[in-house]
C-alpha cells in the first residue's frame, strides 16, 4: 500500500516589518525551500482575518511530499537544513510547523 500524501505546513506569525519579511521570503527563503528534495508542490498563502483584527499568521506555506519518508529525507537533507536555518533570519513573528496527511 502506498503511503499517504504528507504536507508540511509552516505558519509564520505576524512579523515586525511585513515588507522586509516578504522581500526576504521571496528573494532568499523561497528559492531555498524549492530546492528541498522530494517537494512535489509548494503553495504560499497570505493570512487574513474574518474581521478587522490582525490575522494570527502573515503567511502559511504548504510543502507537499509523496510520503512521510520523503518529507523526513527532504528536511534532513543539506537543502532542508539550509531552509530551516534561514527561518531565524526573517521570521521574527515566529513559525509554527506541523504535518498533515490524507
Amino acid at each position: 500500500m502506498k503511503d499517504k500524501m504528507h504536507i508540511l505546513t509552516v505558519a509564520y506569525g505576524q512579523p515586525i516589518d511585513p515588507a522586509a519579511f516578504d522581500a526576504h521570503y521571496e528573494s532568499t527563503h523561497l528559492p531555498l525551500a524549492q530546492q528541498v528534495p522530494g517537494v512535489r508542490n509548494l503553495r504560499a498563502l497570505q493570512g487574513a482575518s474574518l474581521d478587522d483584527s490582525p490575522a494570527p499568521y502573515h503567511l502559511v506555506v504548504e510543502l507537499t511530499f509523496d510520503s512521510l519518508e520523503d518529507l523526513n529525507a527532504g528536511l534532513s537533507s543539506p537543502q532542508g537544513q539550509a531552509a530551516a536555518g534561514d527561518v531565524a533570519n526573517f521570521a521574527d513573528g515566529g513559525a509554527t510547523l506541523f504535518i498533515q496527511h490524507d
